[in-house]
């Protein structure tokens, strides 16, 4: 095995143990204090300057009671010369970015890792996302691209599926779309996740995959989690986001319109509060 083969598995496997012994973790949800801020990111898809924008805004090292939620960080962005995705430069660049702050960096699961970790395929721009992430992993890492592939997978695997507020803000990558709320298993944000858990009937698919929630579910969901207020992901935002109903928000970061979502810790808002405070990723230098 190649010295950088090595390297990156000892990042993913560094990474998936952080992402386990989150301070802040109870089973697969962190739970926030009421002290401090958090900066929330939409989904990300490998779109490296807003990245940075993020870890610019948030400045973890001078503001050490902050947190930073990240998502979606696979599938976009740069390809090689081949057309192959290199997303997951990104994802190894985002696991020392956790590893340097283990308990205030939250990378929780996203529709997309679901994906990867069940070798599924998923569209994105017309291009089949997880094909051509495999072919750049394999032309970069050649006979070693299986390895990598497998340390991706459990460092993905390891991510806890949503953050909670005491002010009761729920942040995930989506929610059970209207026909699956009833499906929801809740006991999955209680036990150790499998690969079964992401495929297609299995709970943590149902979380990160749904879209165009009615008022209906939503108020459901709330209630089953006990939130007042939904950050959600995953559905595409022209304008960096939307208000999508009378306690959703959707924030997206993937492109040169996206934003992020800052707030304190030690308030409660209003829905209405919350959307003043939805930043533009292009105002961050």
């Amino acid at each position: 095995m190649a010295l950088q083969t090595q390297v990156i598995i000892d990042l993913l496997k560094k990474t998936a143990k952080a992402n386990g012994d989150d301070v802040l973790r109870r089973g697969n949800v962190i739970h926030l204090p009421a002290a401090g801020s958090v900066v929330v990111a939409g989904d990300i898809h490998g779109h490296r300057r807003n990245f940075e924008r993020v870890a610019a805004f948030a400045n973890l090292t001078e503001n050490p009671d902050r947190h930073v939620v990240l998502q979606e960080i696979i599938h976009g962005g740069p390809e090689d010369t081949d057309g192959g995705c290199l997303s997951y430069q990104l994802l190894f660049d985002i696991a020392r970015y956790k590893l340097d702050f283990p308990d205030r960096v939250h990378i929780i699961m996203g529709n997309h890792d679901t994906v990867f970790i069940n070798d599924g395929q998923v569209m994105k721009n017309g291009k089949e996302m997880n094909y051509s992430m495999n072919v750049a992993l394999k032309r970069e890492f050649k006979e070693d691209s299986g390895e990598i592939k497998l340390a991706i997978k459990e460092m993905l695997l390891s991510q806890p599926v949503a953050v909670r507020t005491q002010s009761r803000i729920w942040i995930s990558h989506s929610l059970p779309d209207n026909r699956n709320v009833d499906k929801f298993d809740i006991e999955i944000l209680n036990r150790k996740l499998t690969s079964h858990d992401c495929d297609r009937h299995g709970s943590v698919h149902y979380l990160t995959w749904g879209r165009k929630h009615n008022q209906k579910a939503l108020d459901k969901m709330a209630k089953l989690f006990d939130v007042d207020f939904f950050v959600l992901g995953h559905q595409t935002q022209s304008s960096g986001w939307s208000r999508a109903g009378e306690n959703l928000i959707i924030i997206a970061s993937e492109h040169s319109h996206g934003c992020l979502l800052a707030f304190d810790l030690v308030k409660s808002y209003t829905i209405e509060e919350l959307a003043e405070l939805i930043t533009p990723l292009a105002s961050i230098s």
